[in-house]
């Protein structure tokens, strides 16, 4: 069986990782006997007539895409597109979105033929050799799918108890070396579940609240695949990691026992972390911990039910300042009863932590208590569409404020921030920044860079170079980033440079053609394209 999984658009603004669900499902199929490829579209340009070639030359059984709630709309599109060109491929989605609206998501897209709710790996485990047979899929817990015009939805399938069971994520699939070109971390989890109940989370109906971790060992097992990939920077997803000290201190002793070298990062709880395990934390290269703290009002700390108080976030900021870790905090606007007042109880709250900060707007996904109990709570949610919960616009109302003045108290935070920025590119310009500042500019104008690059597929697009223009001491390199500057406006010598780090990384190569050279991305440090009319078809 084979089997195409679709990692569709996501904005790159976003800083999307490397999609790890989608590459623990992969390893799933793969577990199954299956033959799996993943067309990501994150870090490449989406467009039906790329996606319908690389199914004609793939020749799928089954094309399945996950997805939140931002990009749902694309995927079920993608999905419904493959179903479209090859009507007897089976179409399936997963994720969060669609495990919580499975029957609007089958009702409205008649292209998709079946949807994997909650934890997926057992559920493809034993679906897989029963794909083919449709009168089987009752069989399985977990799924829903049409029979006979209506919807059937399965019995709901327990959590996985032992994750330590499941097969490292399938990354080995994924075109990490654009990754590596946008130098986002790659992400793990230590563990799966959450005791927490915030209204505006959906992790925990997702994941449950029971606690289910792997054991250190395993956890090193996978950062060491992902560095033999020459990835270098990690970051622990699960917010519960922290929490456990005894569970820290194995990891980190297994990491000092490996001998690895790596930065990482972690999410964790203001109310879960502790001197001791911080500072273990970076004895072994840990520089970062970001904390979600959503509101500077105690009262709506308490409605959200939170769970922790602003004095644990004061602690948490604290500690680690102690322990030599950055310290990033989160705040969300537009919560159920947010006020004029309680926005600026937040910014002055925000502001005297002495910690990085930024702001996000409440997006009330499918699946949370504040959607599915909105009438509870002093909100209006305004928009069923899905485009728009991206956390960065207004799409709910309170009875004090409306969105217009949500988004206005934000809007002043970003002004300030751009004018922070612009002194910073202004300095920049003249020389009078000191190196930190200088690298922090040039990183923000390399990135916009290489956001072009993968948007465009540029490199696919202007990468064959006639032989007949190499000549005199012209060298590829130096045509290509010619032919960048004209595409993307960029300062030469920010491509000049980023194509040479790109080179020496083995990020991008060239094959050769009979009358051309062409420049490649290669798949990842251990995959290049072994032939020249793979580059041919990339191009």
């Amino acid at each position: 069986m084979k089997v195409a999984i679709v990692a569709p658009p996501y904005p790159l603004e976003e800083c999307p990782a490397p999609p790890l669900g989608l590459t623990y499902v992969a390893a799933a199929f793969e577990a199954a006997g299956a033959e799996v490829r993943l067309l990501d579209y994150i870090v490449s340009r989406y467009t039906p007539e790329k996606f319908l070639a690389e199914l004609d030359r793939f020749r799928p059984d089954v094309v399945g895409a996950g997805s939140v709630t931002l990009n749902f709309p694309g995927a079920a599109e993608i999905v419904c597109t493959a179903k479209r060109h090859h009507p007897g491929v089976i179409t399936m989605m997963g994720g969060p979105h669609v495990s919580f609206d499975a029957e609007n998501v089958l009702a409205g897209y008649p292209g998709v033929d079946l949807v994997v709710i909650g934890e997926g790996e057992e559920t493809i485990g034993e679906l897989t050799p029963r794909l083919g047979d449709r009168r089987r899929w009752r069989e399985i817990s977990g799924i829903a799918f049409r029979e006979d015009g209506r919807i059937v939805k399965t019995a709901p399938r327990g959590f996985i108890e032992d994750l330590d069971r499941l097969p490292l994520p399938a990354r080995h699939l994924l075109p990490l070396s654009r990754y590596q070109a946008l130098g986002y971390p790659i992400s793990i989890v230590t563990g799966r579940g959450c005791p927490y109940s915030c209204i505006f989370c959906v992790g925990r109906r997702m994941v449950g609240k029971k606690v289910r971790t792997r054991r250190a060992e395993r956890v090193v097992d996978e950062i060491e695949d992902i560095l033999s990939y020459g990835l270098t920077r990690i970051n622990v997803a699960d917010d519960l990691f922290v929490s456990d000290g005894g569970k820290v201190r194995a990891v980190c002793e297994e990491i000092r026992r490996r001998g690895l070298k790596f930065t990482w990062s972690a999410f964790a709880r203001a109310n879960t972390v502790d001197l001791e395990t911080l500072r273990i934390m970076r004895e072994t290269g840990c520089d970062s911990v970001s904390f979600g703290v959503e509101t500077g009002n105690p009262e709506m700390l308490k409605r959200i039910r939170k769970g922790i108080t602003l004095e644990m976030v004061r602690r948490a900021v604290d500690l680690c300042r102690q322990a030599g870790i950055v310290c990033h905090t989160s705040f969300m606007v537009g919560l159920p009863g947010e006020t004029a007042e309680t926005l600026r109880q937040t910014r002055e709250f925000a502001a005297g932590l002495g910690a990085l900060y930024g702001y996000h707007f409440l997006a009330p996904f499918p699946g949370t208590t504040v959607r599915e109990e909105v009438g509870r709570y002093d909100l209006q949610i305004l928009t069923d569409d899905w485009t728009r919960y991206d956390a960065n616009s207004a799409i709910v109302r309170t009875s004090a404020l409306a969105p217009q003045e949500i988004e206005a108290f934000v809007a002043a935070f970003d002004r300030e921030v751009d004018g922070a920025w612009q002194s910073m590119v202004k300095g920049y310009r003249e020389g009078t920044n000191g190196p930190a500042l200088d690298m922090q500019v040039e990183g923000h104008f390399r990135m916009a860079f290489v956001y072009k690059v993968l948007a465009g597929d540029l490199i696919e697009s202007l990468g064959e170079i006639p032989r007949s223009l190499l000549q005199g001491g012209v060298d590829a390199a130096g045509v290509l980033c010619e032919r960048l500057e004209k595409a993307t406006g960029a300062e030469r010598p920010i491509i000049d440079r980023t194509i040479a780090s790109f080179i020496r990384s083995g990020f991008i190569k060239t094959a050769e053609g009979s009358g051309s050279v062409s420049w490649y991305w290669t798949h990842n440090a251990k995959s290049d394209r072994p032939t020249l009319q793979e580059a041919a078809h990339a191009a």
